[in-house]
């Protein structure tokens, strides 16, 4: 037996590397070598031509700015004057076109705008405020007197009025004569440090008008929404749900009548209501007023169908409700004419369901009801499961991915 052997071993053990097994942390998501390739490739923005490059941007050149043909001069002899057109071709002929090339031309630098503006307004909120100097300021600047005015007036009839005198000539003395005494720039351009006024958009009037009759109802519902009259009138209203209930009090058994009903725009608001009373029509509206009051905006993928899958449940009634993809128009050929048909999934589910989507303005949608189908407990539960509904924002924030990755993985490509 070698005396060698053991030495080598023992060399051959300290020169090998150490391996050490590398445990994997645990956590929810999947390893890197066990994700699945994305479906689609990154698009860059130059690709689908919402950049354009500055080297192939297309130059004016002088020799573009061509005068007018006598076809072109015909087409506006139709909308201006000859005095007129006269003025344009003395006004072109003014100007350079070199210079045009040089200042009128959009810029390629990197100090180019991203948007088209002449930059011949100034916009009280963007720009900044163009103020005159505080020389202009005058502190005994005051307003002419009656007297003064006068005799600015009688000066103008005795030296600057002509001897057959229009009402031109007295506009222009109006415009000319000042009115105030003082630093003539104190006048014309004044120094102000109040900022500019922003500009306002013009506010709808909503609510109602007093020579219109509204029954106290009604106005008072319009003052607690905010809806007019004409908006109150436009919305979809569906009585659900009618029967008699009984009170039983002392002095024996009340008889009254209960109403459910539902109110949507067809654009995504839509509220329940309930009403009871010992008259039918006073219960339809309390019902109907009480689902307009309630009325909420509810998510709609595409303005059609919901986001995923959701569930609703009251009580023993469970509902559950199922995105749905659009419908396809398909042309048919009749003997006589053609015609053009939706096909599509549409909505499928119970009537109280049904007039619920229809309210709201949902398109496609599927829907079950498990366990009970209790009507009053189904629409409760049918809103609640609108409501519900997750966007694909709030679980691509809430998992740390990608908006893209969310709506194709987690809701089957259907969104």
């Amino acid at each position: 037996m070698s005396t060698t052997h053991p030495v080598r071993c023992i060399f051959t053990k300290a020169s090998s590397p150490c391996r050490q097994s590398l445990r994997r942390t645990f956590h929810t998501s999947n390893p890197l070598h066990a994700r699945p390739s994305p479906k689609h490739k990154s698009i860059k923005a130059s690709d689908l031509g919402l950049v354009e490059s500055k080297k192939n941007s297309k130059k004016v050149r002088a020799e573009d700015l061509r005068p007018y043909s006598e076809t072109e001069k015909a087409a506006l002899a139709k909308r201006y004057t000859p005095a007129q057109l006269a003025a344009i071709e003395a006004g072109e002929a003014a100007v350079d076109p070199e210079d045009l090339v040089q200042q009128g031309a959009a810029r390629q630098d990197y100090m180019q705008l991203n948007y088209l503006d002449d930059l011949s307004t100034i916009h009280p909120v963007i720009d900044k405020p163009v103020r005159a100097p505080e020389e202009n300021y005058d502190p005994n600047l005051r307003f002419k007197t009656e007297d003064e005015l006068a005799e600015d007036l009688t000066n103008w009839i005795k030296d600057e009025m002509p001897d057959d005198p229009e009402r031109l000539d007295y506009m222009k003395f109006l415009d000319n004569t000042r009115v105030t005494v003082g630093k003539p720039e104190a006048e014309l351009n004044p120094r102000s440090y109040v900022a500019p006024e922003i500009p306002k958009l013009k506010i709808l009037k909503r609510g109602f008008s007093d020579d219109e009759e509204v029954d106290p109802a009604t106005r008072r519902l319009m003052r607690q929404t905010g809806f007019s009259l004409v908006e109150i009138r436009r919305f979809r209203v569906k009585q659900l749900v009618s029967h008699r209930v009984v009170n039983q009090t002392r002095l024996g058994k009340i008889q009254s009548v209960y109403n459910l009903a539902v109110a949507g725009n067809g654009k995504g608001l839509i509220g329940i209501g309930e009403g009871k009373s010992a008259e039918d029509e006073a219960a339809r509206i309390q019902a109907k007023n009480a689902a307009i009051r309630n009325m909420q905006p509810i998510p709609m993928y595409e303005g059609r169908t919901i986001f995923g899958d959701v569930k609703g449940k009251v009580s023993a009634t469970e509902v559950e409700l199922m995105t749905r993809p659009p419908g396809k128009d398909v042309f048919f050929q009749l003997k006589t004419q053609g015609l053009m048909v939706t096909l599509g999934f549409g909505v499928r589910c119970q009537s109280l369901i049904f007039e619920i989507c229809r309210c709201a303005g949902i398109q496609d949608l599927a829907a079950r009801v498990t366990r009970s189908r209790n009507h009053m407990n189904t629409v409760k539960a049918t809103i609640q499961a609108l409501l519900s509904q997750r966007l694909p924002e709030e679980v691509a924030r809430a998992r740390g991915r990608k908006l893209v990755d969310v709506r194709k993985v987690y809701y089957g490509g259907n969104v």
